[in-house]
């Protein structure tokens, strides 16, 4: 659904502008209206989503929603991580002994490990998500 809104998005721009005398390829108020409707659709969808998301639960008895955001909260921290270890990276920009020196400030080794554990407990997490995900009917 979101590609199809965003092919409509980007063919109603192609059209709403034609030289004076043309026509346009597509009518923009007919693609308007088809994208509304779709976002109409999408609305009711991401709510039965949500509805579900909040009554279904985990094996460990969170609920998808709540493993939901902890693993969106995982994925950012480790992308944190991931923008920590490669800023601490700097190639040398030095022609003599005299130009400025980097040093990293902070552990790369420790936290590349900790980004490899976040990455197998966002996997985990997701795989619980998938699994309840699987026996999840949409009303």
């Amino acid at each position: 659904m979101q590609k199809k809104l965003a092919s409509l998005r980007e063919r109603v721009a192609r059209n709403a502008v034609v030289q004076d005398g043309e026509k346009p390829h597509e009518d923009p108020n007919t693609l308007i209206k088809e994208a509304v409707g779709l976002l109409r659709d999408m609305e009711k969808l991401v709510a039965k989503i949500n509805k579900a998301n909040l009554s279904h639960k985990l094996p460990d008895g969170r609920t998808l929603t709540e493993a939901i955001a902890m693993r969106d909260m995982l994925v950012q921290q480790h992308s944190l991580l991931q923008a920590a270890i490669a800023g601490s990276t700097k190639e040398p920009d030095r022609y003599s002994a005299r130009e400025i020196k980097w040093v990293a400030t902070v552990e790369v080794a420790k936290l590349q490990k900790q980004s490899e554990d976040l990455a197998k407990k966002i996997r985990e997490v997701n795989g619980a998500i998938q699994q309840t995900n699987w026996k999840v009917e949409l009303d």
